[in-house]
């Protein structure tokens, strides 16, 4: 079964979803909106944008680590009552006239507190909604409703702003966010029980920390994430104030441009199966970014609405083909156990860069213009996707095999040590041919970034002066629960290293692993 939307959860879980982006998409509207109202200074109203996003980037790690400690399902239904409640809070409060600039900050950011904490649980959860094959459309679908929401939600929130006010819209996102609910509050979740206790919170985010420093993979997704919406950033930031001043639109007008960039989106994300048969993820995302650059270049010289709103539509496709590779690489590059904490990472990056930048760019406009701010966002654009696409590829192609390989031999103990005694040092022997000594040591380098990513605080390798030829191989972690977990994290694509070598031991038997552990004292 190929077909995510076959998948009766999945399909679920993603009607509700489409549903509560509108209302997001519709709220968002409405607070960027109604601060040009209560101040419209370009740096203020930029601040919403940062609102939005900066509790992303606080909460994205810590966030990730419960998600991958605790049940996903609680902790997404958790989240969304509390961003529930936070906005029907500024609903009531715009209603009753008590709403201030301050004030629809704060609400605007206890929302995106609520989004923060289930961003990298609902990331997550999407592998264990559908087959490993299907992983890839279901993250394209998943893009596919956010667009969705973006092209249905702002133009109904520009037609009910014009006729009720914007508490409505903050209503409706209250009320749309319960569909989610539901359907998580449904869902019997499969939960696999571990033989050993959970992380602590603070060492399961030092150790999506860790994993994300040591994969080249997931580190190429950052990157590229960074450099591309810090510069995109701009476009979130400034668009209320380009419909309004440069454009001369009201509300219904700014619904109208977030529109057509929604539904050129949704054209992107039918084109991207289509586009990913035939040309690289990578390739795809240069070409993206090099003509998003291209739009916002134009943006900046353009005063007419109907070509503000054609350059919106092209930029709403390379915006999905964007965030299809970007999503689908940080999704492939990462193992389950760690997976929330290594999507966190990337929202981590993401929403920073988006928060940062909006807030750089608010100001800057605020000082230079903002058509002058615009051509400085999409030259930055062009020539950094230029300068790393090619050291930093994107690559959503599942093709290692992150399940547990299960291959590790249970260490041999005369009885078994506290869990939290350390640290903890294990060394391998291996006895080499002295003519593969070099290819050896450089096949080992991929083994030290496994080593390291996966636990190891210390690593080395040594060869033994007496008999040229036998290498020590050793790594320290911090305890010997910390080891035992090693061995539930190595997984079948670490395997295929290993195994390459192993491949270059000489010896009649298996290379000798011994364990040693700090004294008591």
């Amino acid at each position: 079964m190929t077909n995510p939307l076959a998948v009766p959860i999945f399909r679920a879980l993603w009607f509700a979803t489409l549903v509560s982006n509108i209302g997001t998409w519709m709220s968002s509207v409405g607070a960027g909106w109604l601060m040009t109202s209560l101040a419209p200074d370009p740096l203020v109203v930029a601040l919403v944008q940062v609102a939005s996003t900066f509790p992303m980037f606080i909460l994205a790690l810590p966030a990730g680590a419960l998600a991958d400690i605790v049940d996903r399902r609680k902790l997404l239904i958790c989240a969304q009552l509390f961003a529930i409640a936070a906005a029907g809070s500024l609903a009531f409060s715009t209603w009753a006239g008590l709403m201030t600039a301050p004030l629809l900050l704060a609400f605007t950011g206890l929302m995106a507190i609520g989004a923060a904490l289930a961003a990298p649980a609902f990331q997550a959860i999407v592998p264990e909604l559908v087959a490993r094959e299907a992983l890839q459309d279901a993250v394209t679908l998943n893009g596919l409703a956010i667009n969705i929401a973006r092209a249905i939600g702002p133009a109904l929130a520009g037609l009910i702003i014009a006729a009720t006010g914007p508490e409505a819209v903050f209503a409706l996102n209250a009320l749309s966010t319960m569909g989610v609910v539901l359907v998580l509050w449904r869902w019997k979740r499969k939960t696999e029980v571990s033989l050993l206790p959970p992380e602590h919170l603070s060492g399961a985010m030092r150790v999506g920390l860790r994993y994300a420093l040591r994969s080249a993979e997931l580190q190429s997704v950052l990157v590229r994430a960074a450099v591309f919406i810090v510069f995109a950033s701009c476009l979130w930031a400034l668009l209320p104030l380009i419909a309004r001043d440069t454009l001369g639109q009201g509300a219904a007008g700014y619904g109208g441009l977030l529109g057509f960039m929604g539904i050129g989106a949704v054209v992107g994300a039918v084109l991207m199966p289509r586009l990913r048969a035939l040309v690289s993820t990578n390739r795809i995302s240069i070409v993206a970014s090099i003509l998003m650059a291209a739009a916002l270049a134009s943006l900046a010289a353009v005063k007419d609405f109907g070509v503000a709103s054609t350059l919106l539509f092209g930029i709403g496709i390379c915006w999905i083909a964007m965030m299809s590779a970007l999503n689908g690489a940080a999704q492939a590059s990462s193992a389950d156990w760690v997976k929330a904490r290594a999507l966190a990472v990337y929202l981590l990056a993401f929403q920073g860069s988006m928060s940062l930048g909006a807030l750089f760019w608010g100001a800057l406009a605020g000082a230079w213009g903002i058509p002058l701010t615009l051509s400085i966002a999409a030259a930055g654009m062009a020539v950094l996707t230029l300068l790393v696409a090619r050291r930093f590829a994107l690559n959503t192609a599942a093709t290692q095999d992150f399940a547990p390989s299960d291959h590790w031999p249970t260490p041999i103990v005369a009885a078994e040590p506290e869990a939290d005694r350390g640290p903890v040092l294990i060394t391998i022997e291996y006895h080499l041919d002295s003519n593969d000594v070099a290819a050896f040591s450089q096949t080992m380098a991929g083994m030290r970034r496994i080593r390291k990513r996966d636990g190891a605080i210390r690593w080395g390798l040594f060869e033994d002066v007496a008999r040229p030829g036998v290498l020590i191989e050793t790594f320290t972690v911090e305890s010997w629960l910390e080891h035992l977990r090693q061995h539930a994290r190595v997984s079948n694509a670490d395997r295929v290293l290993q195994d390459a070598v192993t491949a270059f031991h000489t010896g009649d038997e298996r290379p000798i692993i011994r364990h040693f552990i700090a004294p008591k004292r």
